[in-house]
């Protein structure tokens, strides 16, 4: 064909379908500001580590970080004051992202969560001074091989990882859009932009770098493998309902759509596509929630990473998995609800007795915290399974006061050290209560929390969620909930009775005396802890304001 020819095909094409009959996106910035602030501030920290000097970093990169999640954070509060969580609540960014009151509240909770999480980030007292310069938990240069010359020198040269604030604030960002999302494709976007930093993040302990690095390879591994399933259940949804919006797929599945797509009349309302799909992306999901058979990577991750990522990944990571699950089975497959059921009763229980039963056997704390929080996402089912309003306002609630006492109690784990940096087998923490009462008190408080003790924030959750599955037509699922919480009660009491009534070794670690900035992390979970367990009213009526989803 010559020249000419193609040119005025072109031409004829171009004036048939002008440019200009492209619609302009319409994005409202005020709404997706919480969002819009982390990402901006996380490209700041890159131009930081690219153009500050080595020296000033570390104060940069916290300042920015710190500022960033406090705006993020007043700028949820004043989207929800503003109407938005309620009857204000609608979609945004052409369909893509629902500003919905258990999107503004989960928000809500992952910014703090993130915000006390990077305390412990920025920590550099606990380890005894390299070479004349304070250290914090992350190693010197993450590029350089464990043990080799480059790594020595770098230690000696005081180098500090000082990126994994912006890798903070990325992984924060995705997690704020995971639980918003409204399409699929948004949601899987956002699955990656938080789980890739995250990986990164677990390889980059300063200690036993092998053991983090090992981590962070199973995590990544397992996490592609849970990615893709998520991916091909997104591809068969679409071939299902011919959209990746999440309101459209609801219409098909409830067979009230209208406009059906000629070029996927064949497949569309096609079942076998709709519940292989589901199935694959709530899998996908329930590997970010830990929940059993999804559970592996949990323990080796969670002792294997740097304890300031374990506490941030196992509280943020959960609320914002949860998140989209609810989103997910209350918005897109409602309709599907008695085909799902069974199938989340059967994992809840295994979820709950599972991580209960093996947490028992366990001599790293690390790796017992890592099975109480499987056990943990069994309790938080049982809420999703309740299909009501209740269930869902239960499940904000338990989401919240779990994650302070999740990043408190690993907080506490980071100051218990002997020789070899944390100490966090068992036998180690015998006679703790001895030598420093105050930190075997407050780690106490915690265990507590977990086990659902009156009085404490554990309490107040696990009653909220357990109270609507009953009223939901769960009560089976509550009677194995009050059974495995029994049994986990007993490890959690272990723990007590060895830190306040066993003899402290000779040769036992020692409590580091921390800066204010894990003080101020300990302090936050311990108040949220207390309060949330006395006067929980204020904080479900939060939660109860915040249950519907727009739709």
């Amino acid at each position: 064909m010559s020249a000419t020819a193609v040119h005025s095909l072109w031409t004829t094409a171009a004036g048939a379908d002008p440019i200009s009959k492209i619609p302009a996106p319409k994005i409202e910035y005020g709404q997706l500001s919480p969002t819009l602030i982390i990402l901006g501030a996380a490209l700041i920290g890159v131009l930081v580590e690219a153009f500050v000097p080595r020296k000033s970093r570390y104060y940069a990169q916290v300042f920015v970080s710190v500022v960033a999640l406090c705006a993020a954070f007043a700028a949820v509060v004043a989207l929800a004051a503003g109407g938005y969580g309620t009857t204000k609540a609608h979609i945004a960014a052409m369909g893509a992202i629902a500003v919905d009151g258990p999107s503004l509240f989960l928000q809500g909770v992952i910014l703090l969560s993130g915000l006390v999480g990077l305390f412990t980030f920025a920590e550099r007292r606990l380890d005894p001074e390299a070479h004349g310069n304070r250290v914090d938990s992350f190693a010197a240069q993450g590029a350089s091989v464990p043990g080799s010359d480059s790594e020595k020198a770098a230690v000696k040269a005081g180098f500090t990882t000082t990126e994994v604030f912006p890798l903070l604030l990325f992984a924060v960002s995705g997690m704020l859009v995971f639980p918003s999302a409204n399409d699929l494709l948004t949601l899987f976007v956002a699955l990656e932009v938080f789980s890739l930093p995250l990986y990164l993040l677990c390889a980059l302990a300063r200690r036993k770098r092998l053991l983090s690095q090992e981590a962070a390879v199973k995590y990544f591994l397992l996490g592609a493998f849970a990615s893709a399933f998520t991916l091909f259940g997104i591809a068969l949804l679409y071939g299902y309902a011919g959209s990746m919006s999440y309101a459209t797929i609801a219409q098909v599945v409830d067979g009230s759509i209208t406009n059906i797509n000629p070029a996927l009349a064949d497949t569309m309302g096609n079942d076998a596509l709709l519940l292989i799909g589901g199935a694959m992306i709530v899998m996908g999901l329930l590997f970010k929630v830990g929940a059993v058979p999804f559970h592996m990577w949990t323990p080796d991750v969670y002792q294997g990473a740097p304890t300031p990522v374990t506490g941030f990944m196992a509280a943020a990571t959960k609320v914002a998995a949860f998140g989209a699950l609810l989103r997910l089975l209350y918005v897109v497959l409602p309709g599907l609800r008695w085909d799902w059921r069974p199938v989340m009763w059967g994992v809840a229980i295994i979820t709950m007795l599972g991580g209960a039963v093996v947490a028992i056997t366990q001599t790293d704390i690390k790796r017992l915290l890592a099975y109480s929080s499987i056990a943990h996402a069994g309790f938080i089912l049982a809420g999703v399974i309740a299909t009501t309003r209740d269930g869902v306002s239960s499940v904000l609630f338990y989401l919240g006061a779990y994650s302070f006492v999740t990043i408190g109690a690993f907080a506490v784990v980071t100051l218990v050290r002997d020789a070899g940096g944390e100490a966090t087998h068992l036998s180690k923490w015998a006679g703790l209560g001895r030598r420093s009462p105050l930190v075997a008190a407050v780690f106490a408080v915690f265990l507590l929390s977990f086990a659902g003790i009156p009085l404490t924030a554990g309490f107040a959750g696990k009653f909220a969620v357990f109270k609507a599955a009953a009223s939901g037509g769960a009560a089976p699922l509550v009677v194995v909930g009050v059974l495995s919480s029994a049994i986990a009660a007993f490890f959690y009491i272990r723990v007590i009775v060895l830190m306040f009534f066993s003899e402290p070794r000779p040769d036992g670690p020692t409590v580091a005396v921390p800066s204010p900035l894990t003080m101020a992390t300990i302090g936050v979970a311990v108040a949220a802890t207390l309060v949330l367990g006395v006067a929980p009213q204020y904080f479900l009526h939060l939660a109860n304001q915040a249950g519907v989803f727009v739709r």
